[in-house]
């Protein structure tokens, strides 16, 4: 693939599809995306809770397609074979991959495309109820490594509210698994901003937090540099002085994270604490995903408020027009730029990036009711009962 940085000068304008939306989406983007997105034969995923989206960004014959799906305050993704969850305002939405669905899908007009054919579809197959626990990041983990020893894989989540991580309940809003140690009680005040989690060994290793304080939002006094990341082996606090960090990753035998305070991201030597940066953003960097060298990064606009005010990126970019909103491509072993996607209406704000390998034009069904009513999946015992010539 090119490595050519991207410039503003590559960048296209773009219109959205999917749903209507009462505000214009606009965006724009280098043409470098769709034609990095065809080489490796992936999609992009990417929320934001604050304009209620789930954005799907695919490559539409050489174009790129920007996709809408509306969601309660998206958050949190979290991608397991054929299982996709998305941690919402008050619940956990589970999907699953239909593929015989793809087909009504490209007969329909209701999901116009440029050309392509849809890969991938993911219907609704389950919804918890959490609360307004304020969901973060997400995975599917090893149940022999949670406390509670299961014997299958299981969601867990960064219960911010809470300043833990917690697992779905058949009969509780959530079961939490583990806290910090400073953590004394299980309180929802959000005291230390528990928000990023990186699984490495198919289980959560480590976390970040904006401060190791006890006290409701007690980590809004010192959010320039009272940025953690804790070693959940060992319980310790292996990181200190980090501005917002989020989106810790274990990638390739190195820990990655976004110091979102600072508009970067970088890596972290677990045994230093020593966190060095690879690439700046002009954005607060939150939302990492992964794929061969390139890193896919959010950027959100952040507007100087009560929250942001005072971190570095603010200072350095310091009219709001400067600080941007959407997805950047970079090359974690030069560090060069080589496509991003810029919204530039309707979206100020990101939370999770989340590519799919292998999945070249998918689509989420959440809002047709008389598609998802007649997409029937049943277990292959049950489906042998069922006439051949109504089975897909």
């Amino acid at each position: 693939m090119s490595d050519t940085p991207a410039t503003p000068d590559d960048a296209a304008p773009i219109d959205p599809t999917g749903d209507p939306a009462e505000d214009p989406l606009r965006s724009v983007h280098t043409t470098t995306l769709p034609e990095v997105l065809g080489q490796i034969g992936a999609s992009v995923l990417v929320t934001t809770y604050q304009a209620g989206k789930l954005v799907v960004l695919r490559n539409d014959g050489g174009v790129l397609n920007t996709h809408f799906r509306n969601l309660m305050k998206p958050m949190g993704l979290a991608v397991d074979g054929g299982r996709l969850a998305v941690g919402c305002s008050v619940d956990v939405w589970e999907f699953h991959n239909v593929p015989a669905v793809c087909a009504k899908l490209d007969e329909s007009e209701e999901y116009p495309t440029g050309g392509a054919k849809h890969d991938a579809c993911y219907l609704p197959r389950r919804s918890h109820c959490t609360g307004d626990v304020q969901i973060h990041e997400m995975a599917w983990v090893n149940g022999e490594s949670l406390p509670t020893q299961r014997s299958r894989k299981e969601l867990l989540f960064v219960n911010t509210a809470f300043s833990c991580l917690a697992v779905r309940s058949d009969e509780n809003s959530f079961e939490p698994v583990w806290r910090p140690k400073f953590i004394e009680h299980l309180s929802p005040g959000d005291a230390c901003h528990l928000n990023g989690l990186a699984v490495r060994d198919g289980r959560v290793r480590y976390v970040t937090a904006l401060g190791e304080t006890t006290q409701p939002g007690g980590w809004r006094e010192n959010k320039r540099n009272g940025g953690v990341l804790i070693d959940l082996d060992s319980g310790e606090t292996i990181a200190r002085g980090l501005s917002m960090p989020h989106s810790p990753r274990w990638y390739n035998g190195r820990l990655w994270l976004l110091e979102s305070g600072e508009g970067t991201l970088g890596t972290v030597d677990p045994a230093t604490g020593k966190y060095e940066a690879v690439a700046q953003f002009p954005g607060f960097t939150r939302g990492l995903s992964f794929y061969g060298p390139l890193a896919f990064v959010g950027l959100s606009q952040v507007r100087e408020s009560a929250v942001f005010s005072g971190i570095p990126l603010v200072e350095r970019l310091k009219q709001a027009e400067e600080r941007t909103c959407g997805m950047w491509v970079v090359n974690i072993e030069t560090g060069q730029t080589i496509a991003f996607c810029k919204f530039e209406a309707g979206v100020q704000e990101i939370f999770a990036v989340e590519v799919l390998p292998g999945i070249r034009f998918p689509d989420l069904v959440n809002h047709d009711a008389e598609l998802i009513g007649r997409s029937y999946v049943l277990g292959d015992a049950a489906l042998a009962e069922v006439p051949a010539d109504l089975r897909k």
